[in-house]
């Protein structure tokens, strides 16, 4: 069964309850509950985890690659536009990351520094993002 590590950056855990009219109302314990039913109707294996602390963050990546992770979705949210020390990371690591966001970061006028370590990338599908993203792993990854 395939493994996944779903990142969400700094701020998500404010999703639901700030910039409403941008993201949405889902919250992020509603987001992990969707990305779950993904995972389990695509049957892989899925570990969501938010952190404010991009030390925190930085951890987890270098967990997945100890630990066996097929890939790494990752909403960097705030860590978007600055997150000098999570780039390397995912950088050193060996495990695919792909970049989800569920609006398009770019049309707002951010470019993200965390894309240039990411093998793809999801822009703009809301929460199907996740799905998208947990998919193409799947299916390019077929033997």
């Amino acid at each position: 069964m395939a493994k996944f590590l779903v990142i969400h950056g700094a701020g998500m855990n404010m999703r639901g309850k700030v910039d409403v009219e941008t993201f949405g109302p889902m919250t992020l314990p509603e987001y992990d509950v969707k990305i779950q039913g993904y995972a389990k109707e695509l049957g892989v294996e899925v570990k969501c985890f938010q952190s404010n602390i991009e030390g925190e963050v930085v951890n987890a990546i270098y967990e997945a690659h100890e630990d066996g992770t097929d890939a790494i979705i990752i909403n960097p949210a705030g860590y978007t536009r600055d997150a000098t020390v999570l780039v390397a990371a995912m950088r050193q690591v060996s495990v695919p990351s792909i970049e989800v966001h569920i609006t398009n970061p770019t049309a707002r006028g951010s470019a993200s520094v965390v894309l240039p370590a990411c093998k793809r990338s999801v822009y703009g599908y809301g929460i199907y993002g996740y799905y998208l993203a947990m998919k193409g792993v799947i299916e390019t990854t077929k033997a």
